[in-house]
């Protein structure tokens, strides 16, 4: 489960020292490329809910299995494309592949805490946000050795080998789900506002211990009555509101003023409907029911917006503003990794929501504001001191998300909320890729740079403002289901 999680933040990370060499040799501005990030989020940002819904019905290992393997599929595409538009296509299907193993890994870890009576898995939960965090720090690392040693296109061809071996250890390790595990509980967590009694009366409780004789009177997921279709038409109103969005924040120009007027019907239009459907994609009454879920959700935004934007943005003007190798850029940005690793370790057994956010959110105001001093001439290492500075907060702001949301969602339904704090992220690194579009119009320079930190300490300043406001994050309680 673990190698499978680390999927997507390792194709998300290398790409950050790719997109300049990518650039040149395909003849694409910084606009053109940002899209290698924005459609891989894209993707996922579709993907997650909707995988997470499938993984709280019919279980971790058919779902994990599937997406692993159109992840190899993707790194193959990809390192035989042989333009931008095939490229960005790769990236699509290569983020669709990646958005299985996150909902299942939580899903498996929820149904185990319940069997095993152990409230809390903090070190199950720590190894999971631990190792994400680690192959995302490394990645531009990694990248800019792959890309040193084969070209660009190794960064996609990596996923081949790791995508078996993914498959090889899910096949041989992830327990099978039998129709009982994922009958009855599953079908009815799947709808909106399943919480309360069952049919007959009964709580979930109540009908968890009835056992098999309660089974034969809830139909099986494999039954259409039981299993909501998959929402097409929310899925679509979704990915327009997001390409619309994405397509005028990346070139903000006045003749462009429908775009955001589209994402505002499409927005309007995408609410009406998950509000009506009996199944919807996101179900937007548990969001507005659960408002420190929602905070939480707000919160992992805020986060990996800044995150993001500074790791893409930073290593692109390292190459073109400093004039850095992808290979020694990856380098510089060790530090990076290693402040998050040992922050992760230090901290990753102890809750402590509150005080992780509240720190993580002041070490980004700071590494933003050291950003603003940065220039072509800046010293290797100032540029190492700054990315270790902002290594800090990928060691906590992450883990603590992800506990304040084990605690926050109702047990039933953790697969699907895992999807959407995953797909939070994405929705920050696309508006992260916006921002750097925006901002690096004529390449990645110090002037681009500097515009790019203000935008990152504004949201820090903010996800500082709604972590302190924030009361349910002082002692929070674990949903019961």
């Amino acid at each position: 489960m673990v190698l499978g999680t680390v999927l997507n933040p390792v194709n998300s990370s290398m790409i950050a020292v790719a997109l300049v060499p990518i650039g040149r040799a395909l003849g694409a501005s910084p606009a053109e490329t940002a899209w290698l990030v924005s459609g891989l989020y894209l993707a996922t940002a579709v993907g997650q809910p909707v995988i997470g819904r499938l993984v709280d019905l019919y279980g971790p290992r058919r779902l994990y299995l599937f997406g692993t393997a159109l992840v190899g599929v993707a790194g193959l595409l990809g390192a035989l494309s042989p333009n931008l538009g095939a490229l960005v296509a790769a990236r699509v299907l290569l983020g669709f592949g990646t958005s299985a193993a996150y909902p299942a890994a939580m899903h498996l870890t929820r149904s185990e805490a319940e069997r095993t009576g152990q409230s809390s898995p903090a070190g199950v939960l720590t190894a999971l946000a631990v190792s994400a965090q680690t192959v995302a720090v490394v990645g531009p690392t990694l990248g800019g050795l792959l890309i040193g040693v084969g070209g660009w296109r190794t960064i996609f061809l990596v996923n081949v080998p790791l995508s078996l071996a993914c498959m090889v250890l899910g096949a041989l390790r992830l327990p099978k789900t039998t129709r009982k595990q994922r009958g009855p509980a599953a079908a009815r967590s799947a709808r909106p506002g399943a919480t309360g009694p069952t049919a007959d009366g009964a709580t979930a409780d109540e009908a968890k211990a009835a056992g098999p004789a309660a089974e034969p009177a809830t139909p099986s997921p494999a039954s259409p009555s039981a299993t909501p279709g998959v929402d097409l038409p929310g899925m679509l109103l979704f990915a327009a509101l997001l390409v619309s969005l994405m397509l005028f924040l990346m070139r903000p120009r006045a003749d462009d003023w429908y775009l955001p007027v589209l994402a505002l019907v499409a927005g309007a239009a995408f609410a009406r409907r998950e509000l009506r459907v009996p199944g919807p994609f996101i179900d937007l009454r548990v969001l507005g029911g659960n408002a420190p879920m929602l905070a939480t959700f707000l919160r992992q935004f805020l986060s990996y917006t800044t995150a993001y934007a500074f790791l893409y943005g930073f290593t692109q003007w390292m190459e073109e503003g400093r004039g850095l190798h992808a290979a020694s850029a990856g380098l510089v940005l060790l530090p990076l990794s290693l402040s998050g690793l040992v922050v992760s370790g230090i901290t990753g057994r102890r809750e402590a929501v509150r005080a992780k956010l509240v720190v993580g959110s002041l070490v980004q105001i700071a590494g933003c504001t050291a950003l603003l001093t940065m220039n072509s001439t800046s010293a290797i290492w100032l540029l190492a001191g700054v990315g270790a500075l902002m290594g800090v907060p990928q060691g906590l702001n992450g883990l603590a998300n992800q506990t304040a949301l084990y605690r926050q969602a109702e047990p039933a339904r953790m697969g699907s909320a895992a999807g959407l704090l995953r797909t939070f992220t994405y929705l920050g690194a696309m508006a992260a890729s916006a921002a750097d579009a925006a901002f690096f119009t004529h390449g990645a320079d110090t002037g681009g740079l500097h515009r790019l930190a203000l935008f990152m300490l504004a949201g820090a300043v903010l996800l500082l403002a709604v972590t302190l406001i924030d009361r349910s994050l002082r002692d929070p309680a674990p949903r019961k289901a």
